[in-house]
């Protein structure tokens, strides 16, 4: 066989041989800032964090309790999805603090039934804002806009009418604690 130039290679040797390991070098290079990243995200929680505090949530609406079915939510999914030990109080043996503000909420109907003109379904809108700060006021996560929505069907008959909202309100915290607790787990 003969190489470039009329050279011929050395005895045993394989050019193309010696060119893949430059070659897979070069495509870590090249590949190494596009952008990408593995999946799953560094825990953002310090690993000295053992106590999480997660005081009631703040209102500034008027909507019957709803801060305190979103605290219960966001506390019950600490405990079963997190090892941190959650206390209810913001005191000074709590390594974190979780502080929530109900911001907004609204209900607006959704749909019509054509015959009687009334509401079908409506939706509940809630927004609010987050952070997690440990003991020395370092923000470990925030986020000043989370907003959730949650259908409910109205009823149509009046001798057994029952208020859907509250069932709504309750499948909404759900949401926005799960979603919640795994932002905060990972990161986002």
């Amino acid at each position: 066989m003969r190489g470039i130039h009329g050279c011929n290679p050395p005895q045993g040797k394989d050019p193309v041989r010696g060119l893949a390991p430059a070659l897979a070098a070069l495509l870590c290079l090249l590949t190494g800032g596009c952008g990408y990243h593995t999946a799953g995200r560094t825990v953002s929680i310090p690993d000295n964090v053992r106590t999480i505090a997660v005081p009631a949530f703040a209102s500034q609406v008027q909507t019957f309790k709803v801060e305190e079915l979103l605290t219960k939510a966001v506390v019950r999914e600490m405990v079963t999805r997190t090892h941190y030990h959650i206390i209810s109080e913001e005191n000074n043996d709590a390594d974190a603090t979780l502080h929530g503000t109900v911001l907004s909420t609204y209900a607006t109907p959704l749909t019509y039934d054509s015959k009687t003109g009334r509401a079908a379904s409506a939706l509940v809108v809630v927004t609010m804002k987050v952070s997690l700060t440990d003991k020395h006021g370092k923000v470990l996560y925030q986020n000043p806009g989370y907003l959730f929505r949650e259908q409910y069907q109205v009823s149509n008959d009046l001798a057994t009418f029952f208020e859907e909202d509250s069932p709504a309100y309750q499948r909404l915290s759900r949401d926005f604690a799960q979603t919640l607790v795994s932002n905060i787990l990972e990161g986002f």
